[in-house]
């Protein structure tokens, strides 16, 4: 199977501790077509070594010898903005879920994921996509809606309507158009045209922008 070329312009860092495990993962990505520009075994690489390759996406684990992934994903962020971090850990921890989507991370996989899910989550999160393993991104929605429950709405907030609402709390918990269409039974078009109209209502750019609304307004 061939190589496109936005795989082979594609840019990864891989961030883990485990020589053997990091340097796995790196060959994976090569041979399916990506390049990996660096990696790192702590959170001080990390940073340095984002801020000379400026990578698009950053494989992060979450336990480092020099702190945790949460540590290292904003470290990378503030010094290679236009990076995204899918964190890639052994840990389904409500807290370092939390956590690492809280210093801005697109998403979050478990280890067990099979090679083809990971290149799948890559080109996901490169293509601005949040990427959850299944059942995690609903932890994360009702965790924030925990933490933010007591909050008062904006006077000025933008309204949506109940369908809107619905279908943008399908969309933060990481099902695609498709997907959402089929549970709701709406045409895929119909579906397409909710989440165009959230993301105008909301002015954001993209399902990313349209997830942490999401979570920051505590939908599940």
């Amino acid at each position: 199977m061939g190589v496109t070329d936005d795989e082979q312009s594609l840019t990864v860092m891989v961030v883990d501790d485990h020589p053997m495990w990091r340097d796995g993962v790196a060959r994976d990505l090569e041979e399916a077509g990506f390049t990996v520009v660096a990696t790192a075994d702590g959170v001080a690489a990390a940073q340095r070594r984002a801020a000379a390759t400026r990578p698009a996406v950053v494989l992060m684990d979450m336990q480092l010898p020099d702190g945790n992934g949460a540590e290292a994903t904003a470290a990378v962020i503030a010094v290679s903005p236009a990076s995204t971090v899918l964190v890639l850990s052994a840990s389904e921890e409500r807290e370092d879920v939390l956590e690492a989507v809280k210093a801005g991370a697109t998403g979050y996989l478990v280890k067990s994921a099979s090679v083809a899910e990971l290149l799948d989550a890559v080109r996901a999160t490169a293509a601005g996509q949040a990427v959850f393993t299944p059942g995690l991104a609903g932890l994360v929605l009702g965790e924030y809606r925990r933490i933010a429950g007591s909050g008062a709405e904006p006077a000025n907030a933008p309204r949506l309507t109940d369908r809107e609402t619905e279908v943008l709390r399908l969309v933060a918990k990481g099902l695609s158009a498709k997907q959402i269409a089929t549970r709701l039974s709406l045409s895929h078009r119909t579906v397409e045209n909710h989440v165009q109209a959230t993301l105008r209502k909301l002015q954001l750019a993209n399902r990313v922008e349209l997830t942490r609304y999401a979570i920051e307004q505590g939908l599940d």
